[in-house]
């Protein structure tokens, strides 16, 4: 058996077999990063009749004189088949050596555990640490259990099963986002496909958030749209529509709080607390429509075109639907577009018959005091359950020149300032 440089269509048949697939290990992902200062390697071990027994996209930097490798979501490789994975390691780190790669991180997708947040109750996988264990023999160093999102890729994502009628999904969802997403659609909000020249809405929805250039949305859309297999949608509030519904919605406040009012007044002193209250609850109610209306009439003016409030953009691979980048305008976060746009999309490939929707990455669920905890309710609220991962691990491949390399970092980190 040896190590061989893959043909991009000797990957693909491999990786379409494959159980531990990715998008993030793909040639069209690898082709992208080719553009963020990445070279690009595809590698796979083969036996005496050429036949494919595992695989992986390397994303190669370079530190100064060095070269480090990354391989996103891991190697696609039984990690439960220790002879397997010797021999895969012994013969990757002799190859990389030549290459003259000091070492390789990878964060494969190793499940630990499944959190069924809406149970309470932690679901454990009972081959983990079987592979867990193969990987630190053959002298993978590991990184540890990180909580938040300090690892190659996230250590937790969100994951609904969409492989059911739309209605259940719809009533998995946590009633207060269902209210918001029926009063999203009510207001004015619909959702649309994007085009390639539309990519300008989700990059400065999300630049802030995703570190990459305006050229990153470009080539993901560019390799990915030949096999079809990225999407783009954005929510667009009609300012017209939502002007009608604020004015509905106004008059019959107005009309309610009319008739309190008068029961009020035909029968002062005797109206009790319940009556009462609900009085005071329309006034303020009343007072805020007022101000809504304003602005839903400002809006119009100034916005006759519309507004486009929140955009997703999704990877479409073998039976899962994962969102690689999304992102909303603050300023208009009260319309709640994200939660119509994403139950859509749930809505939409369950249809089609997808098997999983992705929603990316969360924190550790079990944290009392969690700084992400508003990205975890947002996504678990949707209905899905975090799948938690094995963390990342480094492979050494040249001793000698890693040293050297981890010296140096502090210089690169200067550099960089």
């Amino acid at each position: 058996m040896k190590i061989k440089q893959l043909t991009i269509n000797e990957f693909k048949i491999f990786a379409n077999g494959h159980s531990q697939y990715s998008v993030y290990q793909t040639p069209e992902y690898g082709f992208v990063m080719k553009n963020q200062s990445f070279e690009n390697l595809i590698v796979g071990l083969v036996d005496s009749n050429n036949n494919v027994l595992a695989a992986t996209i390397l994303l190669v930097e370079r530190h100064l004189a060095f070269k480090y490798a990354y391989a996103p979501r891991g190697f696609l490789i039984d990690y439960h088949d220790f002879e397997l994975l010797k021999v895969f390691t012994s013969k990757l780190k002799s190859y990389l050596a030549r290459l003259d790669i000091v070492a390789v991180k990878l964060n494969p997708l190793i499940l630990k555990n499944v959190h069924h947040i809406k149970t309470k109750t932690v679901e454990p996988d009972n081959q983990y640490n079987n592979a867990f264990s193969n990987l630190k023999k053959l002298g993978y160093y590991h990184y540890g259990y990180n909580f938040y999102f300090e690892a190659l890729k996230p250590r937790y994502e969100a994951i609904i099963d969409i492989d059911k009628p739309y209605y259940v999904l719809f009533n998995n969802i946590k009633k207060e986002y269902r209210t918001k997403i029926r009063a999203a659609e009510r207001n004015g909000i619909k959702i649309y496909r994007g085009k390639q020249n539309e990519l300008k809405y989700i990059y400065s929805h999300s630049k802030k958030k995703y570190p990459r250039d305006m050229t990153y949305f470009e080539d993901l859309y560019e390799n990915f749209k030949k096999d079809k297999m990225i999407e783009f949608y954005y929510a667009k509030l009609d300012t017209a529509i939502h002007l009608k519904e604020t004015q509905k919605k106004y008059h019959e406040i107005e009309q309610e709080s009319i008739s309190i009012n008068n029961s009020v007044l035909i029968n002062p002193g005797k109206s009790g607390t319940k009556l009462i209250n609900r009085k005071i609850y329309l006034d303020n109610l009343f007072n805020n429509f007022k101000t809504n209306l304003i602005s839903a009439t400002n809006l119009l003016k100034d916005k006759p075109d519309g507004v486009i409030l929140a955009t997703i953009m999704v990877i479409i691979y073998r039976d899962t639907v994962h969102i690689l980048m999304d992102g909303y305008n603050p300023k208009y976060q009260r319309f709640n577009a994200k939660h119509l746009l994403i139950w859509k999309l749930i809505e939409k490939y369950s249809n089609l018959g997808y098997k999983k929707f992705n929603l990316g990455g969360v924190s550790n669920p079990e944290l009392d005091n969690n700084k992400f905890k508003g990205l975890n309710d947002f996504k678990t609220n949707l209905g899905a359950k975090v799948y938690e991962y094995a963390g990342d691990f480094e492979l050494i491949t040249n001793n000698t020149k890693y040293f050297m390399y981890k010296n140096t970092l502090p210089i690169k980190n200067i550099l960089k300032k």
